[in-house]
Formats: structure tokens, C-alpha cells, sequence
């Protein structure tokens, strides 16, 4: 069974298809902002519920992992979902369950019950989820193969602007909020804390919305997956090959696993670690301001790795990039005040081009599997529902500083597919070279 969906039965390009791809591409970049805005928010709403309703820090974790683990119980259905509907209309139905998720954090506030923010949470991961399984691949392919890597990063870069964004945004309205809830006569400090992400999300519900509108009256290409031309090392794969079988992909789903789950456990710290005496002793609020530059720093090395990525082989950069995080992963581990605090926060310039880079080295070759090597993909971003959870656990045994050991050993990984991707992309090469 060819894998047609309704968008592609019609042409992919009208006019000048250059054109056209340009014009897609920066409509699909808000799609990127908004799932990066709304994952980093995630970094000031963990703090807040965990003062809100007395949690441990594995309790508080649980934030995460509700968000993070509707990658992995929703990405397989939404492979199938865009197969049926299309890029574009995945797109619309991932933007209006963003909405809903984002929509029952009213109720959970008024009645300040933990369990129905952590439901809320789960419905608006699965938006994200549909978001990224569609914008993904469609960035991906929306131009040629070479450049993948590069246009991708382009589009992080965007997604890493949301998640600059959303802790200024956090720290303004949520701890803002807070202040003022607790100021009120006959308001309970639990209960001011959990009503203060009321105004936020509701104000996220209706941005989603309006997107969701707009992309129903945007005239975008159509595009399906290329075919995958056949190697000398494997036939030619076909909508009926076994995506069990791409060694390459299963590794990078191990690594984005890996990467999604250091990067978020990191993020999901620093308020509390940065708030730490002996590190920066910072209130949450000046904290908060803090995560905003962790992820800028993500922004501007993924505007510079979209550069790189087009000169030096992406996996280059990866692997000199991870092995820069393990190295500073361990100053912040044994140093106190400043050096600790921009130690942790430099990491996110290193992140930068992870995320894109894995994924293109990951889905290259897989023509008509695209979209179910994307929905696999997507699942592995589960790592950012346990990594943070298994920080969690170490953060209350040996402290906060010491858990950062956690996503040390998810670099380590990173850092040996890098090379392995390396070493087997240029036999493939030299193979291609000799068969011509």
C-alpha cells in the first residue's frame, strides 16, 4: 500500500514552487515557536506547583512526565493520523488539542487538584506531539535533502525564541500573580499559587486557536516524503519495509531519547538549583530570568549551527558540541556561585543543534517511511518524561548539583553516535563512489 493521503493526491506547488517553499517554511515557523513556548513554560509551572502543593522534587517531576510521556503514547497514532489527513490538517487538529489542554488548567486551578493539571498537561503534550510529528518532516522535505539539517536548525532556532520567551512570560504573569493572589484578603498561599497559571493559558488557548484558523485559510504546498533512491548496501525501501529494520533511525531514536531527556532535565532545574545558596541564591523570579538565557542560548547556536550545518558535516558539530556539555555538565557539578550558575546556563548554546541535526541523520533515506520514522522519532521524545524523573530520584538522594551526572551519561551517548553516524555515512559514500 502506497502511502497517498488526501493532501497528496493534489500537486505539492502552484506558481514558483521556490516561492512557495519560502512562504511555508515561515508559516511553519510559528508552529515552532509555539510548542518551544509552551514546553519552557513547563520550567517556571514546575516551581510554582511544587510550592503550590508541598511536592518532593520526584513529585514535581511528574510535570514532565506527563507532558513528555504523551510523546510516547501519542506519537505511533499520530504517524498514522497525518498518513490519513495530511501534513496540513494534522496540523489544525495538533493546534486545537493544544487548546483543550490548555484550557483545563482553569478548572484545576479553581479547584486546586495537582492530578487534573497533570491531565491538562497530557492533552496539551498530544497537540504538541501531532505538531511535531507534521511540522517535522514537513520542514524536513520542503526543499533539498542536503540541506535538511540546515533549514531544520533555522526552524529550532525559532523554537528556541519561544522558549526564551515563555520563562519572561512565566516570571511576569505567573510569579506576578502569585505575589498578588497571596496579597488578597481570605486567599490561601496554595491556592494563590495554582490560580496564577489561569491568565497564561488561557491566553496560550486562544494564540492556538487563532493559528488553528489561520492555517485553515493558508494555501500551503502539498508535499508527501520523496522516494528513497536504492543504496549498494540495501534495496529500496517501500511503504510495506519494516522501519524495525533501519538500524540508523534506531539508533537516533536512542539519541533523541537521550537528548530531549538531558535538555529538559536541566531546564527543569535551574530554578531551584540556581535558587541554591551556594550557587547563585536567586528568588524565583530573578531565576526564572536565568532559564530565559539557558534557552537564548539554544536560539542563537542553532542560528549559527543552520549556518555551520551548510560547511562542516553536521555530525561534527554534534559530537564536538555534546563532548563541550559533558565538560561543562562537570564544572557546574564541582564549582560553586558564578561558575556553577554559567556553567549550566552555557549549556544551552551547545544544545542548539542536537535536536535537528539527529533527527535529519536519523529519517535520511527512509522515503516512504518518513512519516512513521518522524512518528518514532517524536515518541523517543519521551526521554523528557524520564530523564527529568530519574534526575528527580538522585536529586533527592545526593542533591540537586550531583543529579546533573544524569544527563552527563545522555551526552556520553550522543557524543558516540555522532561519530558512528560520521564513519557510517562516509562508507556509504565511498560505496556510492565506486558503484558510479
Amino acid at each position: 500500500m502506497s502511502m497517498m493521503t488526501p493532501d497528496s493526491r493534489q500537486p505539492a506547488v502552484s506558481g514558483d514552487p521556490s516561492q512557495n517553499n519560502h512562504f511555508a517554511f515561515a508559516a511553519m515557523t510559528s508552529l515552532f515557536f509555539i510548542w518551544g513556548f509552551i514546553t519552557a513554560l513547563n520550567d517556571i509551572l514546575i516551581p510554582q506547583l511544587k510550592a503550590a502543593f508541598s511536592l518532593n522534587y520526584t513529585q514535581a517531576m511528574l510535570v514532565q512526565f506527563c507532558f513528555f510521556g504523551a510523546y510516547f503514547l501519542v506519537s505511533p497514532l499520530a504517524g498514522k493520523l497525518i498518513e490519513r489527513i495530511g501534513y496540513i490538517k494534522g496540523i489544525m487538529v495538533g493546534l486545537a488539542t493544544i487548546a483543550l489542554g490548555c484550557l483545563l488548567f482553569y478548572p484545576a486551578a479553581e479547584i486546586s487538584v495537582y492530578a487534573l493539571f497533570l491531565f491538562g498537561l497530557f492533552i496539551l503534550a498530544s497537540g504538541v506531539t501531532i505538531l511535531q510529528v507534521s511540522a517535522n518532516p514537513y520542514v524536513a522535505i520542503l526543499g533539498k535533502e542536503e540541506t535538511a539539517a540546515s533549514r531544520l536548525s533555522l526552524a529550532q532556532a525559532i523554537n528556541s525564541l519561544g522558549h526564551t520567551l515563555a520563562p519572561l512570560f512565566g516570571a511576569a504573569l505567573i510569579f506576578s500573580a502569585t505575589a498578588d493572589l497571596s496579597a488578597s484578603a481570605g486567599v490561601a498561599g496554595a491556592t494563590a499559587d495554582a490560580k496564577s497559571v489561569q491568565l497564561p493559558y488561557l491566553i496560550l488557548a486562544g494564540v492556538t486557536l487563532l493559528t488553528a484558523a489561520g492555517f485553515y485559510f493558508l494555501k500551503l504546498p502539498l508535499l508527501t516524503p520523496p522516494v528513497a533512491a536504492a543504496s549498494p548496501t540495501q534495496q529500496q525501501l517501500t511503504a510495506e519495509s519494516s522501519i524495525w529494520q533501519q538500524k540508523g533511525l534506531l539508533l537516533g531514536v536512542l539519541a533523541i531519547f537521550l537528548y530531549v531527556g538531558a535538555e529538559v532535565s536541566i531546564g527543569s532545574f535551574l530554578v531551584n538549583y540556581l535558587a541554591l545558596e551556594h550557587i547563585g541564591g536567586l528568588s524565583e523570579k530573578q531565576a526564572s530570568t536565568m532559564v530565559a538565557y539557558y534557552w537564548g542560548g539554544a536560539m542563537i547556536g542553532r542560528f549559527i549551527g543552520a549556518l555551520l550545518t551548510r560547511y562542516i558535516s553536521a555530525s561534527y558539530v554534534l559530537l564536538s558540541n555534546a563532548l563541550i556539555a559533558i565538560l561543562l555538565l562537570f564544572v557546574t557539578m564541582n564549582s560553586t556561585g558564578m561558575v556553577a550558575v554559567w556553567s549550566v546556563i552555557a549549556i544551552g548554546f551547545f544544545n542548539s543543534i542536537m535536536f535537528p541535526t539527529i533527527f535529519t541523520m536519523a529519517i535520511r533515506g527512509l522515503g516512504p517511511l518518513t512519516s512513521r520514522g518522524s512518528g518514532l522519532l517524536c515518541q523517543a521524545i519521551v526521554g523528557g518524561a524520564i530523564l527529568p524523573l530519574l534526575q528527580g530520584l538522585v536529586a533527592d538522594s545526593v542533591g540537586v548539583q550531583l543529579s546533573f551526572i544524569v544527563p552527563v551519561l545522555a551526552y556520553g551517548y550522543i557524543a558516540g553516535y555522532a561519530w558512528y553516524s560520521n564513519r557510517q555515512h562516509r562508507t556509504l559514500t565511498s560505496l556510492s563512489q565506486v558503484s558510479l
